[in-house]
């Protein structure tokens, strides 16, 4: 199996998982203050970035 393809099932799996983490997280974080909320989801919607950038640079190499 070619590395390409190992980093694409692991990078589905990943963000899939990291997804249903941040849905788990964001249940309790709804209903507090706004700014906290606010903080949450914007590092919630960036973070996944840099790992998913590490298994590209792998893939590629």
């Amino acid at each position: 199996m070619s590395r390409t393809s190992i980093a694409l099932i692991a990078g589905l799996l990943g963000f899939l998982l990291y997804v249903a983490g941040v849905l788990v997280v964001a249940d309790h974080v709804r209903g507090l203050h706004w700014a906290l909320e606010l903080a949450f989801f914007a590092v919630a919607g960036v973070a996944w970035v840099w790992p998913a950038k590490r298994l590209i640079v792998w893939a590629v190499r």
